[in-house]
């Protein structure tokens, strides 16, 4: 086991990933900008160390930086937490030739899943079903282009191969307008994602947004542990996940998990990663996969009691999983609501000072956050200041458990979407379960304020 790791992050997974590493008896050394000095987690660090000014680009993603961090400190191994260098395959590269353990699966994976293409060519290799769509890279010929569209059927989406968090797509109703939308997102996508490239799906018209967890070690061991629903969402970002997804039959969670287990083990997978799919009319349909934890994961660690963060580490440092599939219990109902720094019906950022801050408690009731009373948010980076993660028997009494924890948060001095989540807590709809990826968004637009 490592003794000393150094964790490439900020905000709440910074906090979550220091205690998992004082649990396990491991020293954590955290980074931070001159943004983040005030941080709960760099307060309560062993060692810290500044690695540049506010923003991201002279911190959080200086690779030199955090790695010269790490050689000065003697750390052995690096946690990328989620978001930043998390899934860039270049820096898990720099990291191992550095010397060091990267705590997630190898580049080539990354480079591998991180490509929208060329993972979704790996996924239908291992028999896990994809939306149907173009075979890699669209061709600059729009004739050709045309032809793909007309065999998948429109509406289509157009996607960048690099893409992600909700950026680099457009969706396409006719023929007319489709040549265009290629080259805007293409000139999107080469601009964000410094790569040009993008492919073709059929746009499904009301789908869920679920996805599978998996852990896998360096021992060819690989399990899933169940899904989760992450259909609440506003423009491709999540606002509520809960798990188990409500009203999928097990048996088909059970056969979508099977497979991409296999994926995983076809590929030589490690660490922890998402496979994220759409589900529609009792079909999954595989979009794509994250090769780090998830904001989300809390979810489905109160669902099983698998530590996800803690078994990352374990795998990165050799050990094999400390449980097999046939050991992975689903137990009860988990519902997540990220908490932003934001107007809750306009979604302006609000960073600023947090005069008062109360954090719920009870039975069932978790709270992932670094923030306290006093603590200045930063305008720098994601506006989401926290989760607020329940656990219940059933899934009336995780959002019943919900509504309390809500009720019972305080955050002043800034604005957060902390009201917004109270609405939705008892709204007919998501209180039925199973509400469409465009649901929120419907909701939104009549209940303008």
């Amino acid at each position: 086991m490592f003794k000393k790791i150094l964790v490439a992050n900020r905000g709440e997974i910074a906090l979550r990933i220091q205690r998992a590493c004082r649990e396990l008896g491991i020293k954590a050394v955290m980074v931070y900008s001159e943004a983040d000095r005030e941080a709960k987690y760099v307060r309560l660090a062993e060692e810290a160390v500044c690695i540049g000014p506010a923003a991201s680009n002279l911190s959080y993603l200086n690779m030199p930086a955090i790695i010269s961090a790490a050689e000065v400190t003697d750390a052995e191994a690096i946690h990328p937490g989620y978001g930043f260098l998390s899934e860039n395959a270049g820096f898990a590269e720099k990291v191992e030739q550095s010397g060091f353990q990267f705590i997630g699966p190898t580049p080539e994976s990354i480079r591998i899943m991180g490509d929208k293409v060329s993972a979704k060519q790996a996924m239908i290799k291992a028999g896990v079903p994809c939306v149907p769509g173009s075979e890699g890279e669209l061709p600059d010929e729009p004739a050709q282009i045309r032809r793909i569209a007309k065999a998948i059927g429109y509406p289509v989406i157009i996607k960048a191969a690099g893409g992600g968090g909700g950026r680099g797509m457009r969706v396409v109703h006719t023929e007319a307008a489709l040549i265009n939308a290629v080259q805007m997102t293409k000139a999107e996508a080469g601009a964000a994602f410094g790569n040009p490239a993008v492919y073709m799906e059929k746009f499904l018209q009301n789908p869920r947004h679920i996805e599978i967890q998996i852990l896998a070690d360096k021992h060819r061991n690989a399990v899933y542990l169940g899904e989760r629903d992450c259909s609440m969402q506003r423009r491709h970002q999540k606002i509520i996940e809960e798990a188990p997804a409500p009203g999928i039959p097990r048996k088909l969670i059970d056969k979508i998990g099977e497979r991409c287990v296999a994926a995983c083990k076809k590929i030589g997978y490690r660490g922890a990663g998402t496979f994220e799919f759409l589900y529609e009319d009792g079909e999954f349909y595989f979009i794509e996969m994250n090769t780090r934890v998830q904001v989300e994961h809390p979810v489905t660690e109160l669902i099983t009691g698998v530590d996800i963060v803690k078994t990352q580490i374990m795998v990165a440092a050799g050990e094999r999983l400390p449980f097999s599939q046939r050991d992975i219990q689903i137990r009860g109902h988990a519902v997540e609501c990220r908490i932003n720094a934001e107007d809750p019906y306009k979604f302006v950022p609000s960073p600023g000072r947090i005069t008062m801050w109360h954090a719920p408690g009870g039975p069932g009731v978790r709270v992932d956050s670094h923030v306290y009373t006093n603590y200045f948010v930063p305008p720098n980076y994601d506006s989401m200041i926290g989760k607020i993660i329940v656990h219940g028997d059933t899934r009336d009494q995780a959002i019943a458990r919900m509504r309390t924890a809500l009720a019972e948060t305080v955050v002043e001095g800034i604005n957060t979407n902390i009201p917004l989540h109270r609405e939705l807590m008892v709204d007919a709809k998501f209180m039925s379960g199973g509400t469409n990826i465009h649901y929120l968004e419907e909701w939104l637009s009549h209940h303008k304020r």
